[in-house]
């Protein structure tokens, strides 16, 4: 929808419209009005009777023209009910109100509002529907009395529980199952693990919904697990079918609908089935045969995501993921793309399962998310929700974190963008995602003015010769005029000078046809041409880059009426300086000027999206090192010398002894001054455009090293390193040396034994020898005594 003039002077967007009927009028602007007063504004010019209000009363109209505006209906709205289970459940209100009716005008917004709440104790029926593959087999013994544990827990959470049962496991043709003859009957032959298992099936519904939990229990027991080929399983398949088979599962009409999917991989889904020579997509159509078996798993595709989103949806079931850990992300981005949908973990042998349905129970009744079904094409719709927090979130149409009981409230905008082609009626219906309450909306379109209503043929207004409606004459075919005076044909010599916009200037500006005193435009392939003399187009405006007033305004009489935020001849000069601003929001970083929202840089140097860069510019510590030095140079202050004034003009200057180094809104400088010393100072930008500047009253010097002690710590230095190295010789010296002693007492002993045995055989010869002698036997040998013998 065009804007209306922000200024006084700029365009008027509904008189430079043209309009030429009530209708033409109403759709150039929501604010727009139509006179139908018959002897109202200029006969020469039919635009005038489309105008402002304000415009149209100031000038005459009075209070006969057409401006409807959008409105609001409500046509039933029952209260919220407080508890679910009760003997009269049908009348159950989660919504309200039920049914409004919207009269819009194109461009013209109307707003209501609608309450969402989750009542206490509200009917559930519960389907659970598990993978029975061969991988589940531990999981199928885990649940053999779910049914009575889970009734137990819901027991508290509801006071009308149902549960029901149904298993997959893929479809039974190749490549997804084993198909050759000898695993017909058992497709576990020769898995030594597990030998014998049921053949593989794509849905079996095995239990309705029912209040008897000793039912599901039994039913559990019966189940055998399957086999199938490939590790995806055909799981959507049967998530479809328990969706749309509504009275074979026997789902309740005032229930809470929840259908918990268990599985220990991933699915297929739509186009695998092309691996298998499926070609067909799945109908969305229910499919289970009197023994409640999928009767179409190898003839259909599996169904999409999308397929699977809008029957879930159109049947207000909540789909529950268990699934394990592995998968979990695999399933959580499934749930974005199919609403209404959870994810849990599932443990490897579904001994978390109670407790799974139980958070995914609560997940489910904490939050409220609006869905729209039949949404027209030309209607928008502007959500803003106030959750328990008491706070509207704009743009947002769910809250979480509901507690049961809890009401969340939404605002609806609803504005056409035009009229529809068709019927000028629509419906639309706003659902909780979820729930089965709904409310129903019709939509009725102001197209048409109240004037057109009645239509006066042959009118005496329009001489006879025309029809007359709201305000204007429809001349017959032959007639001309505001009120059909003339005749196609007739001389109009004498009354041309009325087709001049001035004297000399052409007839109708040369782009119309005079008749009856009035201008007839040409119709144009570039646009439109308009005015009581044919002067005005919407098509000879300055371009940028070929695009008429930049996208930026409205082409009136050669002219760019610029929007809101924009100048210039062709519209494509912004006046918005947000697209300027440097990181420390100087505009153009101080270094040039924003012009059309761009920086141009007058800096030398300076370059940059914001002129951030400058390589040669002098940076603030530079440009108040001059202040600095003029006031180090003379003692007195700025006041008290006419060279410092000037130069620390824009500065706050205060003479410290010490500067603190760690202040975080302050900037520190320093430099070296000509004797060596170290000046420094820190600067605030004050809001007055001046700077706090905190200068040392004296530069630090540091005093100069003294020659003696330099000499004595050099030699201190040398003795200490001599030291050093003369213990490490000594060290190493005193290690070889017991290494060497100690070798040596190592070889020690076995030197003295051998000596040892040696003396002993010497001894024991000559005591023999002695003995020989005492006894005469022979005479001693002529060996030395030892010890002097």
């Amino acid at each position: 929808v065009p804007r209306l003039p922000a200024k006084k002077g700029s365009l008027n967007i509904c008189t430079s419209g043209s309009a030429t009927s009530c209708e033409e009028c109403l759709l150039i602007h929501p604010k727009c009005a139509w006179c139908f007063k018959e002897d109202f504004g200029s006969l020469r010019s039919v635009t005038s009777r489309c105008d402002l209000k304000a415009n149209l009363v100031k000038n005459g109209c009075g209070d006969e023209f057409e401006s409807p505006a959008s409105s609001t209906q409500v046509l039933r709205s029952l209260p919220l009910s407080s508890k679910g289970s009760s003997p009269a459940s049908s009348d159950v209100i989660q919504m309200t109100p039920q049914k409004i009716a919207l009269n819009l005008r194109p461009g013209d917004k109307t707003t209501f509002q609608l309450q969402v709440r989750q009542v206490e104790d509200y009917p559930v029926d519960l389907y659970y529907l598990m993978d029975l593959s061969l991988s589940m087999k531990d999981d199928l013994d885990s649940i053999r009395n779910l049914g009575t544990k889970l009734a137990e827990e819901m027991g508290k959470l509801t006071s009308n529980f149902r549960l029901g049962f149904g298993s997959f496991v893929d479809k039974n043709i190749s490549p997804f199952s084993y198909t050759a003859p000898r695993y017909q009957t058992n497709p576990c032959i020769g898995y030594k693990l597990f030998p014998n298992c049921v053949p593989s099936f794509g849905f079996r519904h095995l239990l309705p919904l029912t209040d008897r939990v000793d039912s599901f229990n039994e039913e559990v027991r019966k189940q055998r697990v399957s086999r199938n080929r490939d590790a995806p399983e055909g799981g959507f398949d049967a998530v479809l079918q328990a969706a749309v088979c509504k009275e074979k599962i026997g789902w309740r009409k005032d229930a809470l609908h929840l259908l918990v999917f268990t599985t220990d991989d991933v699915p297929h889904i739509a186009l695998d089935g092309k691996l298998g020579g499926l070609v067909q997509p799945h109908d969305g159509q229910c499919h289970l045969n009197e023994a409640n078996e999928y009767t179409v798993s190898n003839q259909m595709d599996y169904p999409s995501l999308a397929l699977l989103g809008e029957k879930l949806a159109e049947n207000n079931i909540n789909l529950i993921f268990a699934v394990t850990k592995s998968h979990y992300m695999l399933y959580k981005n499934f749930t974005a793309l199919i609403p209404g949908t959870t994810v849990e973990i599932l443990h490897g042998d579904s001994k978390n399962i109670i407790q799974l349905i139980i958070n995914a129970y609560n997940s489910i009744r904490s939050k409220v998310e609006l869905s729209v079904w039949d949404q027209p094409e030309d209607l928008n719709l502007f959500f803003t929700a106030t959750c328990q927090d008491g706070v509207s979130y704009p743009g947002q149409r769910k809250c979480e974190g509901l507690k049961i009981g809890d009401t969340a409230t939404f605002e609806v905008a609803a504005e056409a963008r035009g009229c529809p082609g068709g019927p000028a009626a629509a419906a639309f219906t706003l659902r909780p995602v979820g729930f089965r309450d709904s409310l129903q909306v019709a939509v009725a379109y102001h197209c048409r003015c109240g004037c057109s209503a009645g239509p006066e043929p042959d009118s005496a207004r329009c001489g006879g010769k025309g029809t007359y409606v709201c305000g204007l004459c429809e001349c017959q075919p032959g007639h001309l005029g505001s009120r059909c005076e003339c005749q196609e044909g007739e001389s109009q010599s004498g009354r041309q000078h009325l087709c001049r916009e001035a004297e000399g200037r052409p007839l109708c500006s040369g782009r119309g046809e005079c008749s009856c005193n009035q201008c007839s435009c040409f119709e144009s392939e570039f646009g439109k041409i308009y005015g009581p003399f044919c002067q005005c187009d919407n098509f000879s405006c300055a371009r940028n880059r070929g695009v008429l007033c930049s996208g930026h305004g409205e082409c009136h009489c050669g002219e760019c009426k610029c929007h809101a935020g924009y100048i210039g001849d062709n519209c494509n000069c912004s006046t918005d300086i947000s697209t300027c601003l440097a990181k420390d929001g100087q505009v153009c970083s101080d270094r040039g000027r924003c012009v059309c929202g761009q920086c141009q840089c007058t800096e030398p140097g300076a370059f940059g999206e914001t002129c951030e860069k400058c390589p040669t510019c002098p940076d603030a510590c530079s440009t108040k090192r001059d202040c600095v030095e003029c006031l180090l140079l003379h003692s007195g202050g700025p006041a008290e010398n006419q060279t410092c004034h000037s130069l620390c003009k824009d500065e706050v200057v205060t003479r410290v002894d010490t500067i603190v180094k760690d202040d975080q809104e302050a900037v520190l400088c320093f430099y070296k001054t000509a004797k060596d010393c170290v000046m420094m100072f820190t600067y605030t930008e004050l809001p007055s455009g001046k700077s706090n500047l905190t200068v040392l009253k004296e530069p630090e010097c540091g005093t100069a090293p003294d020659a003696t002690t330099i000499l004595l710590a050099v030699v201190g230095s040398i003795l200490l390193i001599g030291i050093a190295l003369l213990a490490i010789w000594k060290l190493l010296v005193t290690i070889h040396d017991r290494r060497e002693f100690a070798k040596f007492q190592s070889f020690q002993p076995s030197v003295q034994k051998a000596h040892l045995h040696t003396l002993r055989g010497l001894h024991l010869q000559q005591v023999q020898q002695i003995l020989q002698w005492h006894s005469g036997l022979r005479a001693p040998s002529p060996l030395r005594p030892w010890g002097g013998w």
